[in-house]
């Protein structure tokens, strides 16, 4: 591979040690990866990203590509010569607006395609823009859609599975077109449902009603069903919210909080209060 810029930070390699389908194969094609990092130094904490490097050259004469995923699972102690992190990774298309062909996202097919074994690139780890509360009696309200949870998957391994003495109320939302769309809660695992014995923890998953309906807009009907759960612990003061995806999941996060709040300028007030007190994070895009 061409050598890399310095701009992207430090580089290490991983192997694949397993790729498993999440979704059936009559719907989108939806990834969780195991990576098995070689360098025994690497390290990383929950809500962090790594870099992919898809080597080119690729269109438009770049010598690479890069594209970064979050980290789905909690810190473990290293395996053989590294340690392992898993990824979710929806195998992407996009639609150029000129001659309307259809082209493959560069890192999603890269990865899909990839065998267990093969040896891939990773650069970071990036930080997250999450704040992790220390104190265990803390609340967290976690909203996303799609692979925009795998932060969150990680952040219950490390609150039941790594400390497990979690005593603030946990709370997951999230939706999708259908319960295909629903990562580690479809017919394929229930990943989080491993959780759902704890007394802390619930997770209430969104789904579209309509055939047309956006994963944000199933969200939306979502939280409306329990907004004023949502609402009663947002107004406790050691309440933390965590908020991952397309940016239509703040807009619909906040447009349901207006509401339980009585005004759009009501709720900007708390949520100003929040963002100052560093209770509210989000990583979104477009």
């Amino acid at each position: 591979m061409n050598e890399l810029p310095a701009a992207i930070g430090p580089t290490t390699t991983a192997v694949i040690k397993a790729s498993q389908r999440l979704t059936p194969e009559t719907t989108d094609e939806v990834r969780h990866i195991t990576l098995e990092v070689l360098d025994p130094s690497f390290q990383f904490s929950e809500g962090q990203s790594v870099g992919v490097v898809v080597p080119g050259p690729h269109d438009f004469g770049n010598d690479y590509h890069l594209r970064r995923y979050s980290i789905a699972n909690a810190r473990s102690l290293p395996v053989g010569t590294g340690l392992n992190l898993d990824i979710l990774v929806r195998r992407c298309f996009y639609v150029d607006e000129i001659s309307g062909e259809r082209y493959p996202g560069v890192a999603s097919n890269f990865l899909c395609d990839a065998k267990p074994g093969a040896q891939i690139t990773l650069s970071g780890p990036y930080l997250s823009p999450f704040r992790m509360p220390l104190d265990s009696r803390a609340n967290i309200l976690m909203v996303g859609t799609g692979t925009g949870i795998a932060p969150f998957r990680a952040f219950a391994q490390l609150i039941y599975e790594r400390r497990g003495d979690w005593k603030g109320q946990v709370r997951l939302y999230y939706g999708g077109h259908s319960g295909l769309d629903l990562m580690y809660k479809n017919d394929e695992t229930t990943d989080l449902a491993h959780y759902y014995d704890e007394k802390t923890f619930k997770a209430f998953r969104a789904l579209g009603s309509r055939p047309l309906m956006t994963s944000s807009q199933a969200l939306e009907q979502g939280l409306h069903d329990h907004a004023a759960e949502a609402w009663r612990l947002i107004k406790e003061s050691n309440t933390h919210v965590f908020i991952s995806g397309l940016s239509k999941v703040a807009k619909v996060f906040c447009k349901v909080m207006a509401e339980q709040a009585g005004s759009e300028a009501a709720w900007m007030e708390v949520k100003e209060r929040l963002v100052e007190d560093g209770r509210w994070s989000e990583l979104v895009y477009d």
